[in-house]
């Protein structure tokens, strides 16, 4: 390094992976460049997780309402409610400006130097930054990319911004269209469908594998669990089925709908079906337009993500790589994202870091939620494992129904003998909080004893992994 006591490490790309490497070398003593052509934050910011879970609240308080007599509340004149989208985007754009702001102002507190503009890459550890006033000349002891994602298009569903929306439109959606159609039944079309759902359209969704979340850490029983529940609210599911066209008319789109050549099950005729909104959420790609990795000698796959070990180096030397430019072989999560930068940069700092993804969890914010980490039985067995699960069931907990919250189960998957917790599978309220003492376990190799022994406050939903850990232990 040019000075071994101040370093100087460049990112590109300022998401979740790329801020916390910032943030994290920054702290250690590095001197840090981010390149950003955007705004600060990512996908997860002003595209992604925040938006989301922020419409989602007024999802959910919208449904709170509706409940209220379950909970003795009345009021002399029945109260209408009804969605304000417009404030419901206020809302969401000024906690994103807050957001941004906040990371803007870290970085200035740790003086790391934003740079705007778009990166390209040149061997030897240099950077090019293009602006509309010019180019700027960067060179650095390490470089780390933080490029990210961009939603996934369908050739045959050309998105027009209007009528067929991908996810980043739908989160700026001015109103609530009667029918919309969400084209994929992964994370984010199940999470957009029951939160348009909530807000009063109607809903289906359609799924080109046999189920929905057709992911592997996913537990076939939460997927038909989250299935009835689909249906409870009113959602059209239609699995093994794929939308072949869809043809935008005066009033809505029209939609061919036909058995998907993908799910071993598919078996039916075309039809066709009428909409108001298409919604494709069918996954990501990779974002590297402009970036020129091949100059720096930096390795991509045959659709284009970053190639890296799990010390986040890629094939240039001093080039590491972190987050959703990496690609689906590895947990598309912001939170593995940021985990990953700062492998990156103690790898970077000589403190030789590997990243364990065994133990990162997964949570999907449906109506109930849902919270995975580590493996399914099925997972387990592929692996050669020995494994049994057990279950627990949210309507066993007091805490469950004082709260009006009976849908769901925690489910534990642990190995035969010694009773170690390899994955831990929970949909129901809270799922998405509850999952973190699992992923504890998981990391730590902690057994359904250890849960099983360790005290948890009454009356919570907790209880119920305490609960699955004795079924286990007694055999369930």
């Amino acid at each position: 390094m040019s000075d071994k006591q101040t370093p100087h490490i460049i990112i590109v790309g300022a998401g979740p992976g790329g801020y916390a490497a910032a943030f994290h070398a920054a702290r250690s003593g590095a001197r840090v460049t981010l390149v950003e052509r955007n705004q600060m934050g990512g996908t997860c910011l002003h595209a992604g997780c925040i938006p989301t879970k922020t419409i989602l609240a007024s999802a959910r308080a919208l449904e709170t309402v509706s409940r209220l007599s379950e909970f003795g509340i009345a009021a002399e004149t029945a109260p209408v409610f009804a969605v304000d989208m417009a404030a419901v985007m206020a809302r969401k754009e000024k906690i994103r400006a807050t957001l941004r702001v906040a990371l803007e102002k870290t970085c200035a507190a740790l003086k790391i130097r934003l740079a705007r503009g778009q990166a390209e890459l040149q061997a030897g550890l240099n950077v090019l930054v293009h602006t509309d006033g010019g180019t700027e000349s960067l060179s650095g002891d390490a470089v780390i990319l933080a490029t990210g994602s961009k939603t996934l298009d369908l050739p045959a569903l050309p998105v027009d911004h209007s009528r067929i929306l991908n996810s980043d439109d739908i989160l700026n959606l001015d109103h609530i269209p009667p029918r919309l159609l969400v084209v994929g039944g992964g994370v984010i079309g199940c999470e957009l469908a029951f939160i348009f759902r909530a807000f009063g359209a109607e809903v289906t969704i359609v799924e080109a594998l046999n189920r929905l979340l057709p992911l592997d850490p996913v537990d076939e029983e939460v997927s038909r669990l989250l299935l009835r529940e689909a249906k409870k609210r009113g959602i059209a599911v239609l699995t093994a089925k794929t939308v072949r066209t869809a043809a935008i008319g005066e009033n809505g789109v029209t939609c061919a709908v036909a058995p998907s050549p993908s799910a071993e099950s598919a078996a039916g005729q075309s039809a066709e079906m009428e909409t108001d909104i298409v919604l494709v959420a069918v996954g990501r790609a990779p974002d590297t337009e402009g970036l020129n990795p091949g100059a720096a000698g930096v390795a991509v796959d045959a659709k284009g993500w970053i190639v890296a070990d799990a010390t986040m180096r890629t094939s240039a030397e001093g080039v590491y790589a972190v987050g959703d430019a990496l690609g689906p072989h590895r947990p598309m999560l912001a939170h593995t994202a940021t985990a990953e930068g700062l492998c990156a940069v103690d790898n970077i700092l000589g403190k030789k870091a590997v990243m364990n993804y065994g133990a990162i969890p997964s949570v999907i914010f449906t109506s109930p939620e849902i919270g995975v980490v580590g493996l399914s039985g099925a997972q387990a067995g592929g692996q050669g494992i020995r494994a049994r699960s057990s279950l627990a069931r949210y309507r066993e907990l007091g805490k469950s129904h004082a709260a009006g919250e009976l849908p769901g189960f925690f489910k534990l998957v642990c190995e035969e003998g010694s009773g170690r917790i390899l994955g831990a599978h929970i949909i129901g309220a809270h799922a998405a909080d509850i999952v973190a003492e699992a992923a504890l376990a998981v990391r730590y190799g902690l057994t359904a004893a250890d849960i099983a022994q360790t005290v948890h406050a009454h009356p919570t939903l907790a209880e119920g992994l305490r609960e699955a850990a004795l079924a286990w232990i007694s055999g369930g």
